[in-house]
């Protein structure tokens, strides 16, 4: 059975960042633009608070999340367990992108492994947390973390990242600036 809280209680904030994957959703103000929905996991998300959780933004090929919280802040954040508990919690909130040089990226950072390809932290204060059923999710097991990411970023170097950034994290795919101001 679904329940809804106006805060994150303790036993999904111990829950949520034990999952190896989880969703994050977002979409531009538009009724035609691109809604965007990404898989994360490896250790970047963090309960910072009854009321705001964090996780790390690695560079990749879009920078959907970042253009969309800068437009509006409109963000939902969804976990679902492939074990033998099926639950299914959705964090709905107002997000924004913490980048270097906010007075709040060196704090939030801090909570997160070091990663080469940190792009940004991204932040939700949350406003109601869902849970439903996760009846028709499968069972699945973890097998092993990727390191793709960390070893494509080292490859990169940090001139390279900033590059990669100005090549292809500028704007979203509706053309809302992302990196670019």
């Amino acid at each position: 059975m679904g329940r809804t809280w106006d805060a994150i209680p303790e036993h999904l904030a111990e829950w949520m960042p034990a999952q190896p994957v989880w969703f994050v959703a977002s979409a531009p103000l538009s009724a035609d633009g691109h809604i965007n929905l990404s898989p994360k996991g490896d250790d970047t998300f963090r309960v910072l608070d009854p009321h705001t959780v964090a996780y790390l933004d690695l560079t990749g090929s879009g920078a959907e999340t970042i253009a969309h919280t800068r437009e509006n802040g409109r963000l939902t954040i969804m976990f679902c367990s492939f074990g033998e508990k099926p639950d299914i919690v959705r964090l709905y909130g107002t997000g924004e992108a913490v980048l270097a040089g906010h007075a709040d990226f060196a704090e939030l950072v801090a909570h997160f492994p070091v990663k080469a390809s940190t792009r940004s932290v991204i932040r939700l204060r949350v406003q109601e947390v869902a849970s439903s059923c996760g009846y028709g999710v499968p069972f699945m097991e973890l097998q092993r973390p990727r390191p793709m990411m960390d070893e494509w970023a080292e490859r990169q170097g940090p001139d390279g990242i900033v590059e990669y950034r100005a090549q292809k994290n500028q704007v979203s795919l509706d053309g809302l600036p992302a990196l670019a101001d």
